[in-house]
């Protein structure tokens, strides 16, 4: 009987792949970041490792920028503890809605929509699927509704600042650093 080798399966590791890598790890730590700030009310944050999406999603496309989001969910959650927990739930709804929103986004003429309008509908796709989803499953009354105000405006002031300072970063060209 021939013996068993082991074989090592190499998956080629292109220049984008790194470029992905880097982004995701930049919102990752963002992500990390952010969960140790306090909040005045569960949920409401400022989503700063959204900013990195926005400028990925400008620069890279949508494909790009979804891996940076998912693996931001995915890792930060790993990185935070609360990996299958109610919280990387809300938080994969959230971004997958987001995400959705962000594809029809890139759509709209350029001209009347750019950063800061992207930024605020995905906001606004990002509550949105985190209140669907608390609302089916964890708090199954619709007393959750009544939080919508609260996080809508929540949604178009982060939204805003994130949009601003996204626009901010594409208006810099590539490789360079903020003053």
């Amino acid at each position: 009987m021939p013996a068993m080798t082991a074989s090592a399966i190499e998956l080629p590791v292109t220049a984008d792949d790194h470029r992905v890598a880097r982004y995701a790890a930049a919102a990752i730590a963002l992500s990390v970041a952010e969960a140790a700030l306090p909040s005045p009310l569960p949920g409401v944050k400022p989503g700063l490792a959204n900013i990195i999406v926005l400028v990925v999603l400008a620069r890279h496309g949508w494909r790009d920028a979804a891996w940076v989001s998912l693996l931001r969910v995915l890792a930060g959650s790993l990185a935070i503890g609360q990996f299958l927990a109610p919280g990387f739930f809300l938080a994969l709804a959230g971004a997958v809605c987001s995400l959705a929103v962000l594809a029809l986004a890139v759509a709209l003429p350029q001209r009347w929509f750019g950063p800061v309008s992207a930024s605020v509908l995905a906001a606004f796709a990002h509550i949105g699927g985190q209140i669907l989803l608390a609302r089916a499953w964890l708090v199954q009354h619709d007393g959750v509704f009544f939080l919508l105000p609260l996080f809508a405006t929540a949604a178009l002031v982060f939204g805003t600042v994130n949009g601003l300072i996204a626009a901010r970063l594409l208006a810099l060209p590539q490789g360079s650093t903020p003053s």
